[in-house]
């Protein structure tokens, strides 16, 4: 894993404590889906969670600014902040 790693120039890996929710996006995530469309559920039956979660996730993947804050949340970022196959001049 470290010679891939190192043949990558725009990659940089950051050691992370082995327990750290305040750094990992994806429990902001998490937060955001119970407080909107798995807050008060009316079913307690495990269909209408699984399908609620499905909503909110769909909600979250359909608007493309909604996951940065997320990431910005942390503390962390991504850099460069262009993907690394596609160039700035396309």
């Amino acid at each position: 894993m470290r010679a891939r790693v190192a043949e990558q120039d725009w990659l940089t890996l950051e050691r992370l404590p082995a327990y750290a929710p305040q750094l990992n996006p994806v429990e902001l995530l998490w937060s955001s889906l119970k407080k909107r469309e798995l807050a008060n559920p009316a079913d307690n039956h495990l269909a209408d969670v699984a399908d609620a979660t499905e909503q909110g996730i769909h909600r979250i993947n359909t608007t493309p600014q909604l996951p940065w804050p997320f990431l910005t949340h942390t503390g962390l970022t991504i850099h460069p902040p262009h993907p690394p196959n596609q160039r700035k001049d396309q």
